[in-house]
C-alpha cells in the first residue's frame, strides 16, 4: 500500500491551479489561508494565529462544514483548524463561516498529505478525519491518504498521546484502514466499530452526524470508526 510516497509529501511540492474560487477565497483573508500560505504558521498556531494557549485540533476533509460549524460552536475554547482541496466547496464553507457566532477557527484550503509542512512536531492535539473519498476501483488505491506515508506524518504532528478521530461508509475503506492500523506501532487503536451507530450509539464519534453521514444511514449503510491514540513518548 505505500511503495511509492506521492510528490505531494515532499518538501519541494508546488500547488498549481487556475481555478477563479482561488482568488475569490481572498474575500476571507481574515480566517482563510490557501495552498502554502498555512505552511508559513508552523509551529505558530497557538501562539501567532490564534493567539491563546489552546487545544490544537485539525479536521482533514471538512467537506460541506457541518461538523466544523457544530464542533467549533460547542467548543468555543478549542483552537480548530479545517481543512480542504475542493475549490467550489471551500468558498461555500468560507461563506458559512464567516457568519459563526464564534472565531476560534482557521480554514485552509489545502492538502492533508502536506499536514508536516503546516504544523510543527507534536503541535495538534486531535485530528478528524471523516468520510475521505474512498477511491473504490482497484487501480485507484493508491490515490487513498490513509496509507503508512499519512500515518507517520500524523503521528509526528500529534502530542504524546494525542487523538485520530476516523469515520468512513465505505466497507473497502474500511477494511483497508484496519489493515494499515494493524500494521503499525505508532498507533493504539483505542476504539473500533463496523456499525457505529449500533454497537456505539453513546460514544463521542456518534454525537454528531455529517450531512455524508446522514445520507448513508439514510441508505441503510453502517459507519465503520477507529479511535487512535498516539504512542509518542512524553
Amino acid at each position: 500500500m505505500d511503495k511509492k510516497v506521492d510528490k505531494t509529501f515532499t518538501e519541494d511540492f508546488e500547488y498549481t491551479h487556475k481555478n477563479p474560487y482561488h482568488d475569490k477565497l481572498s474575500e476571507y483573508e481574515g480566517f482563510v489561508l490557501r495552498d502554502h500560505e498555512a505552511e508559513a504558521n508552523r509551529g505558530k498556531w497557538n501562539s501567532e494565529v490564534f493567539k491563546r494557549d489552546a487545544e490544537l485540533a485539525l479536521e482533514i476533509g471538512s467537506g460541506y462544514g457541518h461538523f466544523m460549524l457544530e464542533f467549533s460552536e460547542n467548543n468555543p475554547e478549542i483552537n480548530y483548524v479545517g481543512l480542504d482541496y475542493r475549490f467550489k466547496r471551500s468558498y461555500a464553507l468560507a461563506k458559512k463561516l464567516s457568519r459563526h457566532p464564534h472565531q476560534n477557527f482557521r480554514y485552509l484550503r489545502a492538502k492533508g498529505e502536506r499536514v508536516e509542512y503546516m504544523f510543527d512536531d507534536s503541535e495538534l492535539d486531535k485530528i478528524f478525519y471523516f468520510f475521505p473519498d474512498p477511491w473504490p476501483k482497484a487501480r485507484h488505491n493508491k490515490k487513498r491518504l490513509f496509507q503508512k506515508p499519512f500515518l507517520e506524518r500524523a503521528y509526528k504532528v500529534l502530542k504524546p498521546g494525542g487523538y485520530f478521530f476516523i469515520k468512513t461508509d465505505h466497507d473497502g475503506y474500511g477494511e483497508w484502514m484496519k489493515e494499515v492500523i494493524e500494521n503499525q506501532d505508532l498507533f493504539t487503536l483505542e476504539f473500533s466499530s463496523t456499525d457505529l451507530w449500533n454497537e456505539a450509539p453513546e460514544h463521542f464519534l456518534a454525537s454528531f452526524k455529517t450531512k455524508f453521514e446522514k445520507i448513508f444511514l439514510g441508505q441503510g449503510v453502517n459507519i465503520k470508526a477507529f479511535v487512535l491514540r498516539s504512542n509518542k513518548p512524553s
